[in-house]
């Protein structure tokens, strides 16, 4: 498949080897995912919020901080954690507002000390939550599954769900087990609430590639 037909949905082994054949860029390009969901954005219980372990990982380091207490600092460093501390942490992100890392863990317990920089986190999307795992009484474990490729995913304001999947150097396999665990944590995220088709369309697409609609 050299080509893409207008308005025709593709299976996702077809449009894995499209994106893979067809990538311009000369660097290492990431396989993206993009689900419009069927959910009223306007409703906060309808939001879709989860996460989970790709097979064969994204291709990405991640830079991970964790606020941890002091007996879990050495462990978690060992872990794989790039960014630990308690409340030294917290206070030279609230002095310098610097936030050089890709996702925030934190111990259950430093949860209600996070509350001096939660709104520097929030705006960027950094703010640990139960609700992607990232909020644990297990920062060792938590640590080393986002390092083998653990993601996040949460619905935006228009009530799309994007998510990178690996990289165009990954073997086809890799990539579509990739995408069906993904398939599989979107569905099972499914809100009560929402009603209707929940998945509307999904497309992929590298790194400045086209969008391929695919068939789920």
């Amino acid at each position: 498949m050299e080509n893409l037909e207008k308005g025709k949905t593709y299976s996702i082994t077809e449009a894995i080897d499209f994106c893979k054949k067809n990538h311009k860029v000369k660097f290492d390009a990431s396989v993206e995912v993009h689900f419009k969901l069927g959910i009223d954005t306007k409703k906060g219980d309808q939001q879709v919020r989860s996460a989970v372990s790709l097979p064969n990982g994204t291709g990405k380091t991640v830079i991970i901080a964790a606020f941890v207490s002091p007996e879990k600092e050495k462990a978690v460093k060992e872990a794989g954690a790039d960014l630990v501390g308690g409340d030294d942490l917290i206070e030279e992100i609230k002095k310098t507002e610097k936030t050089n890392f890709d996702i925030a863990i934190a111990e259950t317990s430093m949860m209600k000390n996070l509350a001096k920089i939660a709104k520097i986190l929030g705006t960027r999307g950094l703010m640990p939550s139960p609700k992607n795992d990232t909020v644990t009484n297990d920062p060792i474990k938590a640590t080393k599954e986002l390092k083998k490729g653990k993601i996040s995913f949460k619905s935006d304001d228009t009530g799309n769900v994007h998510a990178i999947i690996g990289k165009v150097s990954f073997e086809n396999k890799a990539l579509e087990e990739n995408f069906n665990t993904l398939l599989d944590a979107i569905k099972k995220a499914k809100p009560s609430s929402s009603k209707g088709v929940y998945i509307r369309n999904t497309s992929i697409n590298s790194t400045m590639g086209k969008g391929i609609k695919i068939s789920v």
